[in-house]
């Protein structure tokens, strides 16, 4: 597993982050395709110890791939036979967009970190929507048991004004609720511009329920829904935005996004700087995910699930999470740097660590 790094330096670290994403991402589709990746799932499949409850849902394994590597729906069955308990695609937003201009991802590899600007770039919900439902079907075909979980990001078009946001999201979640496991509204990225002000909890409120209300309509049946909020709030407004959630009945709440901070880089200072705006994750944002976490957690006790993500590189980090009050945890950032055998590698360490505890200790579920 540690061959990857190596591997990493040589070809893909002098190469532009996005183009590097791209051919990566193709191959870990190739494989799936050429019947490949069926055999390496036998490998990679998480250890039943490792099956999951959270809102009415079995999860295989409480670690999965957060928003961002897997856009527009294009890889799922491909990126669940690399071990992912759960894939959440996205973000997608209401109208097909090309995200900002480019250059605009980029890596910071002596912190283990990457700055995106991205933009939302997907091809709109209408279009995206075939491809869950297409994807959902072929994971439950080929899972005779519990299957890998599909998890569903939406964002506001950038087009679209703050006063039009709530029919936006509308309009993603009425084509992409029916094929999600679950629903995640997202106003917490720091490239749209203006989105964030969404988190304040006069405008969120009236978002949430209207979201939550078209999706089970749209779906016919209960979607569990989720905000996904930023690491850069004051704990006051962590807390409104709990309490909020709890009014609500919201099934739970991601935390956190990427951080507009630059605190704590060892990177040159003019590498930094040149990178320019854009939402920071990877390594640096684990101490600040966490004190966000355990907040939160204080705060809605057993009545949400929380679920962790934002410098998690290990299953150390992930089991720290889980013991922190997360049902679930996610990544990404590492993803990049570790390779593809690195959910799988998380799942092994989780699963020996379960073995060697009581069976009191054993499970996570809410």
């Amino acid at each position: 597993m540690r061959v990857y790094p190596t591997f990493f330096k040589l070809a893909f670290s002098w190469m532009d982050a996005e183009k590097a994403h791209k051919i990566g991402f193709q191959a870990i589709r190739y494989a799936h395709r050429s019947g490949a990746g069926r055999v390496l799932a036998k490998m990679t499949a998480p250890h039943p110890s490792l099956r999951t409850e959270a809102f009415g849902l079995t999860f295989p394994s409480p670690f999965g791939l957060a928003a961002g590597f897997d856009k527009e729906g294009h890889g799922i069955e491909a990126l669940a036979e690399l071990g992912f308990g759960h894939v959440e695609v996205g973000t997608i937003t209401g109208q097909a967009q090309p995200g900002n201009e480019k250059p605009r991802l980029f890596r910071l590899i002596e912190d283990k970190a990457v700055i995106n600007r991205m933009g939302f770039n997907n091809d709109g919900a209408a279009a995206v929507a075939p491809r869950l439902k297409a994807a959902r079907a072929a994971l439950q075909r080929t899972h005779s048991g519990v299957r890998p979980v599909i998890g569903v990001n939406i964002g506001k078009t950038k087009v679209v004004e703050l006063d039009d946001a709530v029919e936006d999201y509308l309009v993603s979640a009425r084509n992409l609720a029916p094929a999600a496991d679950y629903l995640v509204v997202n106003v917490s990225s720091p490239n749209t511009p203006g989105l964030r002000l969404l988190q304040n909890v006069e405008t969120l409120r009236p978002l949430l329920r209207a979201v939550g209300d078209a999706a089970d309509e749209s779906a016919g049946r209960h979607v569990p829904l989720l905000v996904k909020i930023a690491p850069d709030l004051s704990d006051e407004d962590i807390d409104d935005v709990a309490r909020l959630a709890l009014d609500l009945k919201l099934d739970g709440i991601i935390a956190t996004n990427t951080t507009i901070g630059r605190e704590g880089l060892t990177s040159d200072p003019d590498k930094v700087e040149a990178c320019g705006a854009g939402g920071l994750s990877g390594a640096p944002l684990k101490g600040r995910s966490l004190e966000v976490l355990r907040r939160l957690k204080a705060a809605v006790g057993e009545g949400l699930v929380l679920i962790a993500v934002g410098g998690v590189q290990s299953a150390a980090d992930v089991q720290e999470r889980l013991d922190a009050g997360a049902t679930l945890v996610q990544g990404y950032t590492a993803f990049l740097y570790e390779g593809p055998f690195w959910a799988a590698g998380i799942n092994r360490a989780l699963a020996k660590r379960r073995s060697q505890a009581s069976p009191l200790s054993r499970g996570t579920s809410i």
